[in-house]
């Protein structure tokens, strides 16, 4: 993949208190365009937080947001919302709208908030429900369809807005099984393509596969990054070795 050294998110400084509890202790990351970052680490370990941070869902308690050179911390609310048209975010829970079409799911953004005409929100539409491989189900409603195509369409909803980088929240977790690697595909093909994500999740196999950096995480501290590789196959932190052998079973 290509990489440069165009900055998309700086984070600097990340402080996050929940009271006296610390989520996360003073992070200082870059992701560039085109990276692909996943991380991982065990439930509590600050990576939610972390995630919700980058678009300020969570509020920092101090330190800065910089998305593409602009610091999200200092907006006001409207200018904020202009900003995170930018970063699509994808939940665990699918959040698409039970009395839209799939499609009209799609349109709703494009149409409202940037003003595209109905033919463009309509082309934009079509193509991303055959890049997630829903195109026969544009007109259906999403209680219809099953939790892995449900969250297909909330990635093409997301894409819709022509984001320049999407944010994935453990997007697997609430699935069956065997729905799980329907969505997992979409991310991947998504990566391929030259998007800019970051993506917490549980699933190691989409981390060694997909991700340009693995980042690990525990009590709020990015303890150990590097390439898939070395992360799972030479971790050099103690807990990173103890986390992967409970999630891998190796010992």
């Amino acid at each position: 993949m290509m990489h440069n050294d165009k900055k998309i998110l700086e984070v600097q400084h990340l402080t996050k208190k929940f009271g006296d509890n610390l989520v996360l202790d003073d992070l200082n990351e870059t992701i560039n365009q085109g990276d692909v970052i996943v991380v991982i680490g065990a439930s509590g370990g600050g990576k939610s937080t972390f995630l919700r941070s980058l678009n300020l869902l969570n509020q920092p308690t101090s330190g800065k947001i910089l998305f593409e050179g602009t610091d999200l911390t200092n907006l006001s609310e409207k200018e904020l919302d202009q900003i995170r048209e930018k970063m699509g975010m994808v939940f665990q829970s699918y959040n698409v709208f039970p009395h839209l079409t799939v499609k009209e799911n799609l349109k709703l953004a494009p149409l409202k908030v940037k003003k595209m005409s109905e033919d463009e929100a309509d082309q934009i539409a079509v193509e991303l429900l055959e890049q997630v491989g829903l195109a026969e189900k544009a007109d259906v409603y999403p209680n219809s369809l099953s939790g892995g195509q449900q969250q297909r369409v909330a990635i093409a909803r997301a894409l819709a807005m022509k984001p320049d980088v999407m944010l994935f929240d453990e997007p697997t977790s609430a699935l069956d099984p065997e729905m799980v690697g329907e969505v997992l595909k979409v991310m991947q093909d998504l990566a391929k393509s030259g998007m800019t994500m970051v993506v917490v999740t549980h699933e190691m196999g989409f981390a060694q596969e997909v991700a340009d950096q693995v980042w690990f995480m525990d009590g709020g501290k990015i303890l150990e990054k590097g390439e898939p590789e070395q992360i799972f196959n030479r971790p050099k932190e103690e807990r990173t070795k103890d986390f992967l052998a409970r999630i891998l079973g190796k010992s």
